[in-house]
């Protein structure tokens, strides 16, 4: 099935169409959204959102661009807008978090990994996506987008609705900031 039928198919309402859509981009959408989220359950609420959202918008896609293009950029939105709304809640909720039923220090931090971070890399990566966290918004996504999943410049400018030399600027910024973070890190560990 080509683009412009499957497209043509899910204006229709076609269950069929959409399932095939679903099956052939659960992956990249999941992957993606875990990148930014950091939290496997978030990252699979998450796409369940993302194909909701395509599914109701289908009918304002005009076909401009790829459909993985499209889903990708519901995909960092609804991943963004997940990410502000969770710290609005960690604002409220955090200082609660810290204690259990008995009022004794429960804290823990949730280990966060991606699937494709080979076991002994664990620490490193860890480390990096922790770094990852602290980027400003725009910068994390051109990140995500070129480091983990592999786009290139040019689909990641469609994807965020900006130039080539502006995505270029984010990663070099992304960069930078990520060399500042993980410095002490590295130096800590290769002594």
């Amino acid at each position: 099935m080509t683009e412009l039928e499957l497209i043509d198919r899910l204006k229709k309402g076609d269950q069929e169409a959409f399932r095939f859509m679903v099956t052939s981009w659960q992956d990249m959408v999941y992957n993606t959204a875990l990148g930014l989220v950091q939290n496997e359950l978030d990252a699979e609420d998450v796409a369940q959102e993302v194909f909701v959202k395509a599914y109701e918008s289908i009918q304002g896609f005009k076909g401009e661009s790829k459909v993985s293009t499209w889903l990708y950029r519901i995909t960092v939105t609804k991943s963004l807008d997940f990410l502000r709304s969770k710290k609005r809640k960690k604002r409220f909720g955090y200082v609660y978090s810290l204690f259990g039923a008995d009022n004794e220090l429960v804290y823990n931090p949730p280990e966060f990994l991606h699937p494709g971070v080979v076991s002994e890399r664990k620490q490193v990566a860890a480390e990096l996506f922790k770094a990852l966290d602290q980027l400003p918004e725009q910068q994390k996504v051109a990140f995500v987008l070129t480091r983990l999943e592999g786009l290139g410049h040019k689909e990641v400018a469609e994807v965020m609705g900006n130039t080539v030399p502006a995505v270029e600027s984010l990663l070099q910024r992304a960069k930078l900031n990520l060399k500042k973070q993980l410095t002490a890190f590295y130096k800590q560990n290769l002594e």
